[in-house]
């Protein structure tokens, strides 16, 4: 059984800022226990590998769209890419949910992490209005491209949301201040 000031000491934790001095401060984004469980589970690693992995497609895959919007060339090769791109994005929305799990103890929309699932949550919106576009044969195919490249857009805003948040858990590690 916890104590009840370990359970303060925890709340306090837990919340995006406290009072240390009288004066507010940012929370932690890990706890100590949570940073020893994301240091340990092999999710970290798959979220590593995948994320760049996701970010290469992405960038292969906005080339060939805008190229298919510019120039009416290259339909087929940019559907293959927004759909292996989707893969992706559905692969790692899974296994970063099994990681937040694992580490915060939420499957998704954990203290740290809320925007950046939030944003996720669109992303994963978008790419499924695309699919769901492209089977059911809704709007002409420039339509169905502008889904994906608003999908897209709303993808590099919460991509720069993970890199800024890996650079937060980087200076917080190293003792310096986010």
């Amino acid at each position: 059984m916890i104590a009840p000031a370990s359970l303060s000491v925890r709340r306090e934790l837990r919340g995006a800022d406290r009072l240390v001095g009288g004066r507010r401060t940012k929370a932690p984004l890990y706890t100590p226990e949570e940073r020893a469980r994301r240091d340990a589970t092999a999710w970290t690693l798959v979220q590593g590998i995948l994320a760049p992995l996701q970010f290469l497609v992405f960038a292969v895959s906005l080339g060939l769209v805008v190229r298919y919007l510019l120039t009416g060339q290259g339909y087929q090769m940019a559907t293959l890419s927004i759909l292996v791109k989707t893969v992706l994005l559905y692969t790692i929305m899974i296994t970063g949910s099994v990681w937040e799990k694992v580490v915060f103890g939420k499957w998704l929309f954990a203290r740290a992490f809320f925007w950046e699932d939030v944003f996720s949550m669109l992303v994963l919106t978008l790419q499924t209005a695309y699919l769901a576009s492209l089977i059911f044969g809704w709007g002409s195919s420039r339509q169905q491209m502008m889904i994906a490249i608003s999908a897209y857009a709303v993808y590099v805003v919460n991509a720069a949301q993970f890199v800024l948040k890996l650079r937060e858990a980087r200076l917080e590690a190293a003792g310096k201040p986010a």
